[in-house]
């Protein structure tokens, strides 16, 4: 699915909610939604547990805030988050905002931008609490963030050697292709037959948009999948097919020839990504 990367976005991160090795993917992730032109990390950085974002906010030019631990216990970084997020977004110069924690105090303040008409993208553990999840515009896991991408994997022309230890291949996490789990497939029938013309047919880019509304943290990485469109083929559940005409026109996939229509997805395509279309199969 093609996405806007013309925005201005604001990015902060709860460096105690975060971790340095996550930072890399997710930068290449915010590049998919625009240009952080801001990038500001919260921690207290006078205490021992911070010490290894250095390094990682040299290299990315991420400004990091000092904020002192009053009481012991007690999370001050999050009021200063919330007091910056704020600020930013009554200057109106930001399309979205990036919000990297797992924590649940940061569901009001995700609301709150996206009451002004701004988008929220968050990113957390998978122990993210529901409230902030579904607060966002869209949640991406961190360890989707890291996952290896099958096109790396698979790249023409480079030689695979052998690993020089076998510990380090161990511990590598091996690729797991879930597929769509019951809740999964119910949105994803959901998502085909609200966005469907006349004849069933429905865009990949309508699809994926009405997924996104249904379930902020719906992703294809999460089952596995590098694209939902790949996702969506595994499953099995609908008929896959290429309009003819370009998808950013408005013309029908109903007006598809026949022909066109009864191709699958085994065979390859120059064709841009969102003009796949989907139907519901019977």
């Amino acid at each position: 699915m093609a996405l806007d990367v013309s925005g201005t976005l604001a990015l902060l991160i709860d460096a105690d909610n975060a971790s340095p090795k996550i930072v890399v993917g997710l930068m290449a992730e915010i590049a998919n939604y625009g240009t952080a032109s801001v990038k500001r990390i919260y921690g207290d950085w006078t205490g021992p547990n911070l010490r290894g974002w250095k390094q990682c906010l040299l290299e990315h030019s991420i400004q990091p805030v000092q904020q002192f631990a009053y009481t012991t216990g007690k999370n001050a970084t999050d009021g200063a988050m919330i007091i910056d997020a704020m600020d930013l977004l009554y200057t109106g110069r930001f399309s979205g905002f990036c919000i990297v924690s797992s924590d649940s105090d940061f569901a009001r303040l995700a609301s709150r931008i996206r009451e002004q008409g701004v988008t929220v993208y968050g990113f957390g553990e998978r122990k993210t609490p529901r409230p902030f999840i579904t607060a966002c515009d869209k949640f991406v896991y961190f360890d989707v963030l890291n996952a290896p991408s099958e096109e790396a994997d698979e790249a023409p022309g480079v030689a695979r050697t052998k690993p020089a230890d076998a510990n380090t291949e161990a511990a590598r996490p091996a690729k797991k292709k879930a597929g769509l789990d019951k809740a999964g497939r119910a949105m994803l029938t959901k998502a085909v037959n609200a966005t469907a013309d006349e004849d069933g047919w429905a865009h990949l880019s309508r699809v994926g948009g009405h997924l996104a509304k249904q379930a902020p943290d719906f992703d294809a990485r999460n089952y596995g999948f590098p694209r939902l469109s790949d996702l969506v083929k595994a499953s099995g559940m609908v008929d896959v097919g290429r309009a003819e005409d370009n998808p950013r026109s408005s013309r029908s996939a109903s007006r598809t020839p026949p022909a066109t229509r009864s191709e699958r997805c085994g065979t390859a395509s120059s064709a841009p990504i969102n003009a796949l279309v989907w139907r519901q199969r019977q």
